[in-house]
């Protein structure tokens, strides 16, 4: 395993690839995938030996108060392995997020037991997400 933080064009497609068989990310174009990964401030990569792109997420952020985790994805083959806590742990380890004081991601229920090992919590008090769909 390697770890990157910029993709390469090829990434790019592998990355697309993953996107298109999970429920969140599943219909994204391949112009859509190279524009949320050049719009990210942080991406963080895991390949292969090969250079294939097997692991993924991204942040947006401020640097200082807030960071939004997007798109944490392990390939179905590595999946039960401990690379998404891998993953994980080299985004909230990573140097410029060490200022942030407030980590945040969507998830599903289900989920939570993975996050909360990273000190996640669904208790936000009554903060709701609301959304805006502009097509």
């Amino acid at each position: 395993m390697e770890v990157i933080y910029e993709l390469r064009e090829e990434q790019i497609g592998d990355l697309h690839n993953l996107y298109q068989r999970e429920w969140w990310t599943k219909g994204r174009s391949l112009a859509e995938t190279k524009q949320c990964v050049e719009g990210s401030q942080i991406c963080i990569g895991l390949v292969d030996d090969a250079g294939a792109l097997y692991g993924f997420s991204r942040v947006l952020t401020d640097y200082t108060l807030k960071a939004l985790i997007f798109d944490v994805i392990v390939s179905e083959q590595y999946r039960g392995t401990g690379l998404g806590d891998e993953l994980m742990g080299l985004v909230m380890g990573h140097e410029r997020l060490r200022r942030v004081k407030h980590f945040e991601l969507y998830c599903l229920p289900e989920m939570y037991g993975f996050y909360e090992k990273f000190g996640f919590s669904p208790d936000v008090g009554d903060v709701k997400l609301m959304r805006c769909a502009k097509l």
